[in-house]
């Protein structure tokens, strides 16, 4: 398995030469018109994750006891290109590179992942152009942990959409369902790996709560935490 994705990941497992088919490639050499670099072994450019390890390793402030603090991207990155990365610093330094890994969830289009190779792309202007606000893209991509692989649809916005017309309903009024242990339960689910769809249960739960007449709370509270927290402004 691991092979296999190498492979489909840019890696050459059966290059010739190489002590064990998941070695990474360290320095290719120039080939045609290809940027390149002299070196004592000839003239080229470094591999992918040596790259990005050389890189790490020379602009990024060292934490107190690893390389850096936080590598992080795409679930796409982990295996083989952070993986490597991280082999290479520890191989460099003798220490971990990282203190903390974070990887999102891809995101998906019919089915399929979205690539510029494949022209599925939906693009966030496209959207403001359509007449989706942000509050609604955001809310649309925060209904599932950011860590897990999802896809994009117009389902998806509807959903978010019934979402987004109760809160503002809610917050339009004066009198709402109490809010500070609302606030403090957004903040924990936050802080529990950013469980963004406990955070929309906890706004549904408020909403609902606000419509059937409790008050004691302050909707300017509950407008602030998702402006703090989430970046959604209403």
């Amino acid at each position: 398995q691991a092979l296999k994705i190498f492979e489909e990941r840019g890696g050459d497992p059966a290059r010739a030469g190489k002590r064990h088919a998941l070695d990474p490639l360290l320095w290719k050499a120039r080939k045609g018109d290809d940027p390149f670099w002299e070196a004592p072994f000839g003239q080229g450019r470094p591999g992918w994750h040596i790259e990005c390890t050389a890189i790490a390793l020379k602009n990024l402030p060292k934490a107190s006891s690893t390389s850096i603090t936080l590598q992080a991207g795409g679930s796409d990155l982990i295996f083989p290109h952070h993986y490597m990365t991280a082999l290479q610093a520890k191989a460099l330094t003798g220490v971990e590179f990282a203190s903390c890994y974070s990887h999102s969830g891809m995101i998906g289009l019919d089915g399929e992942k979205m690539s510029k190779s494949k022209g599925n792309l939906v693009f966030v202007s496209k959207l403001r152009q359509e007449g989706v606000s942000p509050a609604l893209i955001r809310i649309a991509l925060f209904a599932n942990r950011y860590s897990t692989d999802r896809m994009w649809s117009r389902e998806l916005v509807d959903e978010a959409n019934k979402l987004l017309t109760r809160l503002l309903s809610a917050l339009s009024r004066q009198e709402v369902a109490p809010t500070f242990e609302v606030v403090q339960e957004i903040v924990n689910a936050i802080s529990d790996d950013l469980n963004t769809p406990k955070v929309f249960d906890l706004l549904n739960t408020w909403s609902l709560k606000t419509e059937e007449g409790q008050v004691g709370g302050s909707p300017g509270e509950i407008s602030r935490a998702l402006d703090t927290y989430l970046g959604i402004t209403l």
